[in-house]
């Protein structure tokens, strides 16, 4: 039998104190307590190995080096804390393991990945590798000044990136781009684009390719497919370095059944819910976590911790936030337990979202964290010391689908829909909104985003170019999945790559040039960004022109001098001689016209701008008489 060290010599990783905090749910570190790490004890070097299984009536370490043989490497229990561990001297970096786990029920045994891993074996492979985290950071000028570009009042334009099918190399069997790799290629289009952020769908390892990184199996490792943690830290490092901001994909909602997870990972449930009217998600075929269990809280705290420490991210967008607060999220009537009070909302779920992002932003105040939460439950993005769940931003699920839906209409019934475009003003600050037109809304049969669009090929990009004028324009932050930027023709698929090729056509060239001017514009005009979450910096000019299918809007700084003006025509017939009121006399120029003929237009505009009249308009002693192009957007300033 192999030596193992003593619980005396171990404990020296592990105290009785982060034993106690662990239990208490309040360790939000446990990355540099549970799971693999290399360390020396008694002068001997080796591999420290801790993992927390209650029910277990025994546990051992297994994996190449001992030939997968359950029992020549027993680990010890810590008390009652659930925990056990073991040292092994002769286990070093690259070490392929997993947890035999005798349970005390059922006669139950497995063998399990490390919850705590950080690196795992490429899929189908299942077992964990014992790795370090060693890495030398040049990002230090991004690290000390990304407030800057993360706060409320900058500009945040982010590109969502998955990262196995942006770009493929079809010479060597349409393998996926590596880490590295992905690097300066990434960084440099990024730039390019005018994008301030990037936002990777789930990088945790995850054993169905297919899940898009949904479906999480090893959460405290980027996935093995595309190279090592030091690869991904390079990448994290090399974007930073360049000047874009980095946030994460993270699923603190469910995860997969897969033997190897966490999934009755003892002969229990300890992860998840032991009823399945709590437990399972109906939709997505995958357990849900136990909210209300101090040790599982601590997971997924230390894992949101971990992202942001270890690995320089500035953010994590958490998914599927609604199903996490509502007990009866996509559940008939019986099929979901009351909390103690009779009522629906998953009161443990709500608890943990606010001790998370408390955590979070007391120990990274410079980073965002970024709900999905498509229902209209109140201060999501407010502290929690008034009672919200404490997130920087939201997405606004809302007027994403009211947009699209009104945009797949044919204009000419438009002016029945109008409200499918105002409607967000009743609500547009009661948020920290972000704006997403996501990988969601170009899968699983939607078609892409030039697919959606209305009318014949000329109007379809026409229409993409107003749409994104328009979010641009809109008060809150943006988010655009890859390929919709040039306008990709076939829906999204993650095994192949971006249609890249059709760049070689003037229509999506033009589109491509639309959207790296507009993110260019967008963040060298403060009244665009500064004042995104307050009323101060959005003025309606005529909200109520739905007969001619016409918004007018003023965008205003955080100073409130110098507004932009908005002018979308919705329509595909030019609007000449179209009076808009406005705040100043003089002459506005004509700064974006999405009509442009270097975008695919037809060129008609205002010929670089218009003189104000004194003629009232809207309220406004001074008014402009403007041309409106058909399916565009003019900007004007003065």
């Amino acid at each position: 039998m192999a030596p193992t060290a003593s619980p005396e010599q171990t404990s020296t990783l592990l105290s009785s104190y982060d034993l106690h905090l662990f239990n208490e749910g309040k360790h939000n570190r446990l990355y540099e307590k549970l799971g693999a790490h290399l360390t020396e004890v008694d002068g001997k070097k080796g591999t420290y190995f801790a993992v927390w299984a209650p029910n277990a009536e025994r546990v051992a370490l297994v994996g190449d080096f001992n030939g997968w043989n359950t029992q020549s490497h027993p680990m010890k229990s810590r008390g009652d804390s659930g925990v056990w561990e073991t040292f092994i001297p002769e286990i070093g970096k690259g070490a392929v393991y997993k947890y035999h786990i005798g349970s005390r029920y059922h006669m139950y045994t497995v063998n399990k990945a490390d919850p705590y891993g950080f690196f795992h074996e490429a899929p189908p492979k299942t077992a964990s590798i014992v790795w370090d985290l060693d890495y030398e950071w040049n990002d230090a000028e991004w690290m000390r000044t990304r407030r800057d570009h993360n706060k409320f009042g900058a500009p945040i334009s982010t590109y969502e990136v998955h990262l196995g099918s942006w770009m493929r190399v079809p010479e060597e069997g349409n393998r996926s781009l590596n880490y590295r790799e992905l690097a300066p290629k990434l960084a440099n289009y990024v730039r390019d684009m005018g994008f301030t952020h990037v936002e990777f769908m789930p990088v945790m390892e995850h054993p169905f390719y297919g899940s898009w990184g949904y479906q999480v199996t090893g959460y405290y490792a980027p996935t093995h497919r595309y190279g090592t943690p030091q690869d991904f830290m390079y990448l994290v490092d090399y974007l930073h370095q360049q000047g874009i901001g980095v946030y994460l994909d993270w699923v603190p909602s469910h995860f997969p059944n897969d033997q190897h997870g966490l999934a009755y990972f003892d002969g229990t449930h300890l992860y998840e819910h032991a009823d399945p009217r709590k437990g399972f998600h109906p939709d997505w075929k995958s357990g849900i976590f136990n909210y209300d269990r101090n040790e599982v809280r601590g997971f997924l705290l230390s894992n949101a911790i971990f992202w942001l420490d270890r690995y320089h991210v500035d953010g994590l967008r958490m998914d599927a936030i609604a199903s996490m607060l509502y007990l009866d999220y996509s559940r008939k009537q019986g099929e979901w337990i009351p909390n103690q009070y009779g009522g629906r909302e998953n009161l443990g779920a709500v608890s943990f979202l606010r001790q998370l992002n408390h955590d979070v932003y007391q120990e990274f105040p410079d980073i965002q964290t970024i709900a999905e939460e498509s229902t209209a439950w109140p201060m999501v993005s407010r502290p929690t010391y008034v009672g919200g769940l404490g997130f920087g931003m939201k997405w606004d699920m809302g007027w994403m689908h009211d947009t699209l839906a009104y945009f797949q209409r044919d204009p000419v019934h438009r002016k029945y829909h109008h409200n499918k475009l105002t409607f967000r003003g009743l609500y547009a600050f009661t948020e920290n909104f972000v704006l997403p037109l996501s990988h969601d809304e170009v899968v699983h049969g939607k078609g892409s985003l030039i697919g959606k669009m209305a009318g014949d090929e000329w109007q379809k990009f026409a229409n993409l170019r107003l749409l994104f004028g328009y979010m641009y324009t809109q008060p809150g932050k943006k988010l655009l999945f890859m390929g919709s930027e040039f306008g990709q023709v076939a829906e999204w698929k993650h095994d192949s790559s971006l249609e890249w090729h059709v760049l070689r056509y003037a229509t999506h060239e033009g589109l491509q040039r639309w959207v790296r001017d507009l993110n260019t514009y967008y963040r060298n005009e403060p009244a665009l960004y500064q004042c995104d979450f307050s009323p101060e910096g959005w003025r309606w000019i005529d909200a109520d022109d739905s007969d001619h299918s016409v918004l007018t809007y003023l965008r205003l700084p955080k100073d409130q001098t110098k507004p932009v003006l908005i002018a979308c025509n919705f329509t595909p017939v030019p609007r000449r001689g179209y009076r808009v009121g406005v705040p100043h006399e003089g002459h506005w120029h004509e700064v974006l016209n999405s009509n442009a003929a270097v975008y695919g237009g037809t060129d008609e505009g205002n010929f670089g701008g218009k003189m104000t009249e004194a003629i009232s308009c809207h309220g406004h002693d001074n008014s402009l008489l403007l041309n409106l192009p058909p399916l565009a957007m003019v900007v004007l300033k003065q």
